[in-house]
């Protein structure tokens, strides 16, 4: 199984220290060869990037740094699990080198595990109770 892990923390503005960036770059060379972790990226502050919000006809752009919130995305990781309870013990191996945070784990749509495949054909109410929750 495939999940996406949403690393989110509070913003500081400083860049990683260089033990910081040697002890996760340990973590990420030891994932990326058990198998566990297919690819991670960081973001840069929130100052260089932008919010787009559409509801309804009005689309807003809102340009960083996103002052309001208490913790903006830091980055992702897709990892590769036999479990979600595999993929959280992952995600918490990660915060223990990240720091302070929360990572929102979202298992990925893989139609090959649930039996179903894209059909355009299909309405769109006849996908939605493919997708839905168990």
């Amino acid at each position: 199984m495939r999940f996406l892990s949403i690393y989110k923390c509070r913003e500081t503005g400083l860049p990683p220290s260089v033990e910081e960036m040697t002890r996760m770059g340990k973590l990420i060379e030891d994932m990326t060869r058990v198998g566990t972790l297919i690819g991670t990226e960081g973001c840069l502050t929130s100052a260089k990037g932008a919010r787009v919000r559409r509801d309804g006809e009005k689309v807003t752009v809102t340009d960083g740094p996103f002052t309001e919130t208490k913790e903006v995305v830091g980055g992702f990781a897709l990892l590769q699990a036999k479990s979600k309870e595999g993929a959280i013990d992952l995600v918490k191996n990660f915060l223990k080198i990240a720091g302070d945070g929360e990572c929102e784990l979202r298992q990925l749509y893989e139609p090959s595990e649930t039996g179903s495949e894209f059909h355009p054909e299909k309405s769109t109410a006849e996908l939605r109770g493919q997708w839905e929750a168990p």
